[in-house]
């Protein structure tokens, strides 16, 4: 809550609605615990050390702006270290102490943060020093992070680009802020075809994004095994967000983390979520809730049967060449 810049749209207010509504919820029956903060050698992993130290230096001096959309305040190194250190507790539940779904709902949101430079809103990359975590602590070789907020996660992208232990898939609107994430962009390296950006065009809904989650990520999940998938869920993609222009509903985000709790059950991969954006502070409180008994529930969603949509399709084409034993293993779902 001290991460507080006047009039900006990542606001405590994002939290405290949030909260508001677990509590009208009992909390779903979960534990919430209190994030600790990551440590210099997590946030190694992914950032330079000099841009932990800006970061911490701007907020002694009682901050100031980074660029047109991010601002430091006295209480922003605090929160950040809280964030991505909720973020590496939670792989620590789900990889140590063997909890199989998690979340993280802290701010502020990570995603955009590149290895040396915040923007965006975002300080540090919470979901990529989570997955480092995860490898570097918890023996881990596969990790995948499915992205959905409606922004590319740029950060995340860049950080794993050339990295073939984590398969990181984002489906974002296109064009939009931050101008990453270009069909075409399948990662480098060591890393090609780790990387899977599916660009959806403004005025796409629940229909587009649950076919790409169900006949794309989840084949991709199936064939690969990961042994922990990390959801970077941001809400931006509602239609009543400020931000952007898609529109989703709540029941197309609980539909999408129900099509990720079947491919994770067939692998017996843990499942976290990681909060990034979401301006629309009701909408975003529907939607945890919407999907907060999808994710928890002890029986796992039973199939569906939903169309096929030509992005799902044109994904396909472009991840043959890496990924033939998911795309037969799509086409069956299909």
């Amino acid at each position: 809550m001290a991460h507080d810049v006047p009039g900006h749209p990542e606001r405590p207010a994002r939290i405290a609605g949030l909260e508001a509504a677990m509590e009208r919820h009992d909390w779903f029956g979960w534990e919430p615990v209190e994030a600790p903060r990551a440590t210099r050698d997590q946030l190694a992993r992914v950032h330079a050390l000099s841009h932990v130290d800006f970061i911490a230096e701007l907020s002694a001096r009682g901050g100031g702006p980074i660029d047109l959309d991010t601002t430091a305040v006295a209480g922003t190194y605090e929160a950040a270290l809280r964030a991505a250190g909720g973020a590496v507790a939670l792989v620590d539940a789900l990889l140590r102490d063997g909890e199989p779904c998690g979340v993280s709902a802290l701010r502020p949101p990570g995603h955009h943060a590149e290895a040396a430079r915040a923007m965006g809103f975002c300080f540090f990359n919470n979901v990529a020093v989570a997955a480092a975590h995860a490898l570097a602590e918890h023996a881990a070789e596969r990790v995948l992070i499915l992205d959905w907020d409606v922004h590319h996660g740029n950060g995340t992208n860049d950080i794993f680009h050339s990295d073939p232990s984590v398969l990181f898939c984002s489906i974002h609107e296109w064009p939009l802020y931050p101008g990453t994430g270009p069909a075409e962009d399948a990662g480098s390296g060591a890393g090609e075809g780790f990387t899977v950006n599916m660009p959806v065009p403004s005025g796409s809904g629940d229909a587009v994004h649950g076919s790409l989650v169900e006949h794309v990520v989840a084949p991709l999940i199936l064939s690969w095994e990961p042994q922990l998938v990390l959801i970077s869920a941001g809400f931006d993609a509602h239609r009543e967000d400020p931000l952007a222009t898609l529109i989703l509903s709540e029941a197309g985000y609980a539909g999408m983390t129900a099509s990720l709790r079947r491919a994770c059950a067939d692998v017996g991969a843990p499942i976290g979520l990681v909060l990034e954006g979401g301006y629309a502070v009701g909408a975003l409180a529907r939607s945890m809730a919407a999907l907060m008994p999808v994710l928890g529930a002890r029986e796992v969603p039973g199939p569906v049967d939903l169309e096929v949509h030509p992005l799902a399709l044109a994904a396909w084409e472009r991840l043959s060449r890496w990924w033939p034993a998911a795309q037969r293993g799509s086409m069956r779902r299909m």
